[in-house]
């Protein structure tokens, strides 16, 4: 029987939710303002949390109970971004990537036991420039994407000022192009589509065949410029679906909240705005999206006004039934990660 485990990070605690016919959810990391959630790729009961405050976080049972990992090494609270490799063929091994604000990158070989900082990251040149418009005087590793063909390449979104990569697993960087997308908030490779980058930006909606040495900003049809979720359907590297606001204060804010889910079925094709089972744009918050790397055309989403599952690559949508419904109520979600077995 089919096990699915979805993890969505909420203000103040991570809520676990399992099915096999029925969910059944469970809270854990109380307290805590988590950021990113990612399973282990060799084992779905493993997965790590970033937190904004408490460091990194990781459970080996299913998210029942939590390690809090990388002390002594990451040495700020404030991780805001955490990735996994694919595992290496000759010996099934993976890479465990960790980012914080202010920006450092942090990588462990042995599933989170220990860690070495990449140094290399902060030299780069456009780092100067790096700034948070909140914090202008700080800035973070937004998110970490590791390339699903190439265990070496890995991708870096900094918050505010360069999405920037390495192709040796973190010794060496190769700085932002011109072109590029300047504030990226979600960023995605796909297995079928070796070289090709999605990214979710502040500044628009942005593709590239080539590794990040150029880039297209394709936003034909997205009635507004700011981006942040993003999903690409496992089974098929052109089934795009993204998460869209006016500005962030529409975006974060449920006072305000106005935003959008918009689908691209084709390479090429106009986006088209979803409507059929989500929730409208004005009081939602921007959604956080996933798809089901095992089940092609499986897409989930979550926002504040609950958890939304399509199986049908995101044409339609209906709401989750779970116990804990009333946890997405007046507050964003900031996480969400699923896996199945």
């Amino acid at each position: 029987m089919t096990m699915t485990t979805i993890m969505v990070g909420i203000q103040g605690s991570v809520l676990v939710l399992k099915s096999s016919n029925s969910y059944k959810v469970h809270e854990a990391l109380k307290g805590t303002n988590p950021q990113r959630i990612v399973f282990d790729p060799l084992n779905p009961d493993h997965a790590y949390c970033a937190t904004f405050g408490d460091g990194l976080w990781k459970t080996d049972d299913g998210g029942y109970t939590w390690n809090n990992i990388g002390k002594g090494v990451i040495t700020s609270p404030y991780v805001m971004s955490v990735a996994v490799s694919p595992p290496n063929s000759w010996n099934r091994l993976y890479r465990v990537y960790a980012g914080t604000e202010p920006s450092a990158l942090y990588i462990s070989n042995d599933e989170g036991k220990s860690w070495e900082k990449m140094d290399a990251l902060n030299k780069l040149p456009s780092s100067a420039s790096w700034s948070f418009p909140p914090r202008p005087w700080t800035h973070h590793v937004r998110w970490i994407e590791s390339d699903p063909n190439n265990p070496d390449h890995i991708f870096v979104a900094i918050e505010a000022g360069a999405l920037v990569q390495s192709r040796d697993g973190g010794r060496t960087w190769i700085d932002r192009v011109e072109q590029g997308p300047y504030d990226t908030h979600t960023l995605a490779t796909h297995p079928k589509a070796p070289k090709r980058l999605y990214s979710s930006a502040g500044d628009g909606y942005f593709e590239s065949f080539d590794y990040g040495d150029s880039w297209s900003r394709s936003m034909d049809g997205l009635k507004y410029g700011y981006l942040y979720g993003l999903a690409v359907d496992s089974g098929d590297p052109q089934n795009v679906i993204v998460s869209v606001s006016t500005g962030p204060v529409s975006a974060y804010s449920v006072e305000y909240a106005e935003s959008y889910v918009y689908r691209r079925g084709k390479d090429g094709q106009k986006w088209s705005a979803i409507s059929n089972g989500l929730p409208g744009p004005s009081g939602t918050t921007i959604t956080i999206l996933a798809a089901n790397q095992k089940t092609k055309g499986e897409f989930y989403a979550a926002n504040n006004r609950g958890l939304f599952i399509s199986t049908d690559s995101g044409v339609s949508w209906r709401k989750l039934d779970t116990q804990s419904q009333n946890k997405y109520s007046l507050q964003p979600a900031w996480a969400l990660a699923v896996s199945e077995k």
